[in-house]
């Protein structure tokens, strides 16, 4: 039996950035160049700088995820994805953004938050780091007070899946969002436990 905070775990060890960089300013996120001092050499390594996202898995009283179909251009791709958006409000609480975002997105709130895990989504290339959020006891947003969303918001299209399902879905390789695998199977994986790795936000 595995005891909870035993094992390994990642960690901060920054080494010291000797020079940096800026390539490009993005809309959202910017390409930099560091050179960075590892002690037996020093490297030149050029990333992303993101300010960071957060994901929602809502599940409702019967146990089903929303998932929702939106499309991602860079991999020219409709992706069934949990409701995230970026970490882009000066000074915002993380739990703060996913429940706003759960609400722009999908038009829901949630009495009970949990932080279900978080990931590095590319840390050979970038700093974006994902926290994944439970949502639970479900209410709707009332229709006057709902976000009118735009562009690639405004196509997206929900749909409840059974949690198991969705596992499913990950196993099989039909969901590739990286939000979405993460955070399907951390919530299958939580539940499993008796939701007792379940996080306060």
């Amino acid at each position: 039996m595995t005891v909870a905070g035993a094992g390994p775990a990642d960690r901060p060890a920054p080494r010291p950035v000797l020079a940096h960089t800026d390539l490009h300013h993005g809309k959202i996120w910017d390409l930099v160049s560091e050179t960075v001092d590892l002690g037996e050499a020093q490297v030149v390594r050029e990333f992303v700088d993101h300010p960071g996202a957060v994901a929602v898995i809502a599940l409702d009283a019967e146990d089903r995820v929303l998932l929702l179909k939106q499309y991602r251009h860079p991999v020219r791709s409709e992706l069934w994805e949990p409701p995230a958006g970026l970490r882009d409000v000066d000074g915002e609480p993380p739990h703060v953004t996913a429940a706003r975002e759960l609400a722009e997105e999908a038009d829901l709130r949630a009495a009970t938050w949990h932080l279900l895990t978080e990931f590095a989504t590319s840390p050979g290339g970038s700093t974006e780091r994902i926290g994944v959020y439970l949502a639970r006891d479900l209410s709707e947003v009332p229709e006057a007070e709902r976000f009118a969303r735009e562009e690639e918001e405004a196509e997206m299209e929900p749909l409840w899946l059974p949690l198991d399902e969705a596992v499913g879905a990950v196993l099989a390789g039909r969901l590739h969002s990286p939000s979405a695998v993460v955070g399907v199977l951390a919530a299958a994986a939580a539940r499993d436990r008796g939701w007792s790795t379940l996080r306060p936000v």
